[in-house]
């Protein structure tokens, strides 16, 4: 097995593991601070948040690991774009851990509002309610740099053919899709979920072909042919 179809078979590995990360940590963590009583609830069920960021936490890393682990590939393609993604991919995982900060706050505010008094009681709910919002709305930022980097990606994946052009088609559009998502969350369209789709099951798409069949060999192979001929990209 060569270099490249060990740095594909990771890739692919990579990305479904950031998936089931993101799915199962975000699925813990909102089954619990979307409760009508969560300002009860999270200190009642703090375990499973603290599990939930750190699943996500996770995540956080895998997604820069993705773009590093695809940088010496794509760079031979396309170095200024290369670095697009591994910055994009590093900014959505720090706001990714900032987003973390909100829920885990819950924990302990939760905490003093089980012990509060009644009459401060208003305090807590207002305090909680800003934490939600500020989680919400960190979480709407990740769709628009996952999509911007996205693209780089299906761009340099769609010029080099490392993958069928179909394929990168997909991912263009979905990723297209996915930037979109905060703004219809902004106007009130509820259906943030299906723009969002496409592109997630190119993402899920795109690991399985990664590991089942690789790049494309004779891509990867002109390239090697131009930089032993001193050509440049």
């Amino acid at each position: 097995m060569n270099s490249h179809k060990k740095t594909a078979i990771l890739v692919g590995a990579l990305f479904l593991t950031a998936i089931v990360a993101w799915l199962v940590g975000y699925s813990l963590i909102e089954a619990v601070i979307s409760a009508p009583d969560y300002l009860i609830g999270v200190s009642a069920n703090e375990t499973r948040v603290i599990i939930g960021a750190l699943i996500e936490l996770i995540n956080s890393v895998v997604v820069v690991g993705i773009a590093v682990t695809l940088f010496p590939i794509l760079k031979q393609h396309n170095e200024r774009i290369a670095l697009g993604y591994v910055g994009f991919r590093i900014i959505e995982a720090t706001v990714l851990v900032v987003s973390l900060i909100f829920p885990l706050s819950l924990i302990s505010l939760s905490r003093e509002y089980i012990n509060a008094e009644a009459s401060t009681a208003s305090y807590f709910q207002t305090l909680g309610d800003l934490l939600l919002a500020a989680r919400y709305w960190s979480g709407q930022m990740v769709p628009i740099f996952v999509g911007l980097g996205g693209l780089m990606l299906c761009y340099l994946l769609y010029r080099t053919k490392l993958i069928p052009r179909p394929i990168s088609v997909w991912g263009l559009i979905g990723y297209g899709l996915l930037i979109t998502v905060p703004l219809s969350e902004i106007f009130g369209y509820s259906g943030g979920v299906i723009l969002g789709l496409p592109g997630g099951l190119f993402e899920i798409f795109l690991a399985i072909w990664l590991i089942a069949k690789g790049f494309n060999s004779s891509a990867i192979a002109s390239v090697t042919t131009r930089g032993n001929d001193g050509s440049s990209n």
